[in-house]
């Protein structure tokens, strides 16, 4: 019987001991690996991604050591996605993946601390130790980069369905050049923060399910294409989104995602035990 567990593979830890960077833009409240315990039930996930937040720009410091907290990096427990830029040396690279890193964060948005023209030498510099370039950007310039991010020597986890601002359609061409990456084996996709594309207003309660049904076409789309390159995500705590959606949400949905015990398995089991975890 397989027992690897379940991985939520996009979390932020904040902790006001760790210096904001000075250009921040966003600067949530404290939440630590303790408080993320109680989703950890809630769901039943055993395994997490820590990622860094723009709060802290290239100071990885608070999220590796959330990380430390779930264990050692061969317990197989925690993994991390951490910000450098064109000036990381072999060595500090060697010692990250070392702690639990498998993957350069491209926060492409106001805040982040790369710029796009990093993106090669970066991706140059991580590939010999394994890791992906994970990216967030406003999805609309996708089709634009399709053809820079095919030619990384990496993998690429696309952030946030998306990020489509505003949401497109199922046809829109920088949805199919995300078809396109993935089903060439390139690129991954998370199903993860659906409020950070949507213009619906989020509700928790009864009608979670069918939260953001304007990108739900997305979404489908992608389990029915490529089920066995996608990953799930809580994005615990949900910056700056006021209401936070509940753990009775995150479930409801994730059961209107994923909506059999083989697709479950295959999106918070399977694959993020194969990205970073083997």
């Amino acid at each position: 019987m397989n027992t690897t567990p379940a991985c939520d593979t996009h979390v932020h830890f904040y902790d006001a001991r760790y210096p904001s960077a000075p250009d921040a833009i966003v600067h949530p409240p404290d939440a630590t690996a303790d408080d993320y315990g109680a989703l950890q039930t809630e769901l039943g996930l055993e395994r997490v991604v820590v990622v860094q937040p723009t709060t802290y720009g290239l100071d990885n410091s608070c999220q590796l050591d959330a990380m430390a907290a779930f264990g050692d990096p061969d317990d197989g427990v925690a993994r991390g996605v951490m910000v450098v830029d064109d000036s990381v040396s072999a060595n500090e690279l060697r010692r990250l993946t070392a702690l639990g890193v498998r993957g350069a964060r491209f926060h492409m948005l106001p805040g982040g601390a790369v710029p796009w023209e990093m993106l090669e030498t970066v991706a140059a510099k991580i590939a010999p130790f394994g890791w992906h370039i994970q990216l967030q950007c406003n999805g609309r310039e996708l089709a634009a980069r399709q053809n820079q991010l095919a030619a990384l020597p990496t993998e690429i986890v696309i952030d946030h369905i998306g990020r489509y601002m505003p949401p497109v359609s199922t046809d829109d061409v920088n949805f199919t050049a995300v078809l396109q990456l993935v089903e060439a084996g390139h690129a991954w996709v998370k199903l993860s923060a659906p409020y950070e594309s949507s213009t619906e207003t989020i509700h928790n309660g009864d009608h979670a399910s069918t939260n953001h049904a304007d990108i739900l076409p997305l979404i489908d789309t992608l389990i029915e294409r490529v089920p066995d390159r996608l990953l799930w995500a809580s994005n615990w705590p949900h910056p700056g989104q006021s209401p936070a959606p509940s753990p009775g949400t995150l479930r409801a949905q994730l059961e209107r995602w994923l909506p059999t015990d083989e697709l479950r398995h295959q999106v918070l089991v399977t694959n993020p035990n194969y990205l970073y975890f083997c």
